[in-house]
């Protein structure tokens, strides 16, 4: 027992010599600033490890594009990596890579945000690399044309190749009569395949600008120092008009909608969505709790209901998209036995 209490109190007392800014909640941390030309910049100092990591998160989506005209941003996510008028294309990756760095990037409704992760003494690299593809993004039709196939082929593996993935894109498509979510992040076959390359490249320089990013800097820096090496890179890079406002409210739903998919499949699957707020309103986290609560994992409510108990369904899941701009949906959804 004597070792026991003598262990306990020796944690007591090293956990008492950490500075207070370690013990303190991150969302107190992170400093903000926002540089002349618009960019807002993000900073946590955290000495965990010795490495960092740089992400540019830019306000453009899905929600941003237009019929006819969708899945221009996740296009452009692609071409972001097929050379600037300074580095050829996939140039970007292989001098992460060969700097001991890994990257990637996404596209969602509402953002497209490229990242990497370096060693602490080499987040110039990857600074400079994304202030040269903020204003210098240059890449030729023979780059355009193969990438758009890869994009098309993309789809068809994930969506029209997959009973479910037309399932779930046939219901947003009818959750929203007015508003952009009711297209797909990937967009439209049919506008993929009308695509080009000044569509790409106009597209990017509506919103490719320091005054519609945010980037965000975690890791093993001092706030001053990399705030430096921030102003450095991206401080002389003008500001732009600023983009086009989406305006689109979704209408109030007024009665229950039904689509059914018929595709060739083992089993069926059904899903549900209800209208939900927002992450600004009062009931976003309590919705995200619920969707844990619900269906979160084999403990979770509707799991053990369905899949143990009473063993209608292989799974069961609840989804909320809790950090969307505009009200978003609440999805529950199952595979039922045969």
């Amino acid at each position: 027992m004597r070792h026991i209490i003598g262990l306990l109190t020796a944690t007591l007392l090293l956990c008492g010599t950490l500075p207070a800014r370690a013990l303190q909640p991150y969302s107190e941390r992170v400093r903000e600033h926002v540089l002349d030309n618009g960019l807002k910049v993000l900073l946590l100092e955290d000495h965990k490890a010795p490495v960092g990591v740089v992400q540019l998160w830019y306000k453009v989506g899905s929600r941003n594009e237009r019929p006819g005209f969708t899945g221009l941003a996740h296009v452009l996510e692609h071409m972001m990596f097929k050379g600037t008028k300074r580095y050829g294309p996939e140039e970007y990756s292989r001098i992460i890579k060969r700097n001991g760095g890994n990257e990637n990037a996404f596209t969602s409704n509402d953002a497209t945000t490229y990242f990497a992760t370096l060693a602490n003494d080499r987040l110039d690299i990857a600074l400079e690399l994304e202030a040269d593809r903020m204003q210098n993004l240059s890449f030729a039709e023979s780059e355009f044309t193969p990438e758009l196939q890869v994009i098309m082929e993309e789809r068809r593996m994930r969506v029209d190749n997959s009973p479910v993935g037309v399932m779930f894109e046939a219901l947003r498509a009818n959750a929203y009569l007015a508003h952009p979510y009711q297209w797909p992040v990937i967009g439209w076959m049919t506008d993929l395949e009308q695509a080009t390359r000044s569509d790409a490249l106009a597209f990017y320089k509506t919103h490719y600008q320091p005054n519609n990013a945010v980037l965000v800097a975690v890791g093993d820096f001092r706030n001053d120092d990399i705030l430096e090496r921030i102003e450095k890179h991206f401080g002389d890079i003008p500001a732009g008009t600023p983009p086009p406002v989406v305006r689109a409210i979704e209408p109030a739903q007024e009665g229950e909608r039904r689509v059914t998919v018929r595709r060739a499949a083992e089993l069926p699957y059904v899903a549900m969505a209800f209208h939900v707020p927002e992450l600004g309103h009062a009931d976003a986290y309590a919705l995200e709790v619920a969707a844990a609560v619900l269906a979160g994992g084999r403990s979770s409510r509707l799991y053990e209901d369905l899949v143990y108990k009473r063993r209608l369904a292989r799974s069961a899941v609840a989804e909320y998209d809790l950090i969307s701009i505009d009200p978003s949906l609440f999805y529950l959804y199952a595979q039922p036995l045969p």
